[in-house]
């Protein structure tokens, strides 16, 4: 008697999981297509089983003795399974470290600069490695660099927390700061609310303009 279709196939390449008649074990502990434990069964009547309900025979837990095998849609179920996937994937947030660094005794205006960059790096989410580099006889006055780091840190405290504190290593005193996800969301909802804003002012302006228009043309059909 021919096989059906359903119990011929294969997973794809390099998918390793044993189904229908790739099962060589004698028994298989069943579970049911609704998740009942059925027990321990023969694996050709595990088979019938499956057969008879067009589903698959899927071994789910090799490690267990005898192996743990559901009836399930082999198709249906590798589908859901990569779904899944994508979905953890696309939720999964991407974490950059920028870095900016700065000398002890940096111009006012060179500060408000890279000041504005850390801003800007903040607001896409991503965290911000400072780094005061010392050379020379600035390095018998680290209190220069930490006092700078923490002046930075207050400047931009509305959209950072400071997650690793000012810390010498050799020349260099670094401070790690991770965007705060309260304030960010608090700048989304002022740019969403300005957008919105902006936008009713200038479909104001149109419409105010279009009447002008006609207005305009009434005077010199009149005319």
């Amino acid at each position: 008697m021919a096989i059906p279709r359903r119990l011929d196939r294969r997973p794809p390449e390099r998918d390793n999981t044993r189904i229908n008649e790739r099962i060589r074990v004698p028994q298989v502990r069943l579970v049911d297509e609704n998740g009942n434990q059925v027990g321990v069964v023969d694996t050709a009547r595990a088979l019938d089983m499956a057969r008879q309900r067009d589903l698959d025979l899927v071994e789910v837990s090799p490690d267990s003795r005898p192996p743990v095998a559901k009836l399930l849609d082999y198709s249906k179920y590798k589908y859901e399974q990569a779904q899944k996937a994508k979905a953890a994937r696309k939720h999964q947030q991407q974490i950059n470290v920028r870095e900016i660094k700065l000398r002890p005794k940096i111009a006012e205006h060179d500060y408000e600069t890279k000041k504005g960059h850390v801003e800007r790096f903040l607001l896409r989410e991503d965290k911000v490695k400072v780094t005061i580099m010392f050379r020379g006889r600035e390095q018998a006055h680290p209190e220069r660099g930490r006092d700078l780091l923490n002046r930075l840190y207050e400047d931009v405290s509305e959209l950072a927390v400071m997650e690793s504190a000012p810390a010498q290593e050799g020349r260099n005193m670094h401070m790690l700061l991770a965007p705060s996800k309260e304030a960010i969301a608090r700048h989304r909802k002022r740019a969403e609310e300005s957008a919105a804003a902006n936008g009713k002012k200038s479909r104001n302006n149109n419409a105010e303009s279009a009447e002008g228009d006609t207005e305009s043309a009434e005077s010199v059909t009149s005319d």
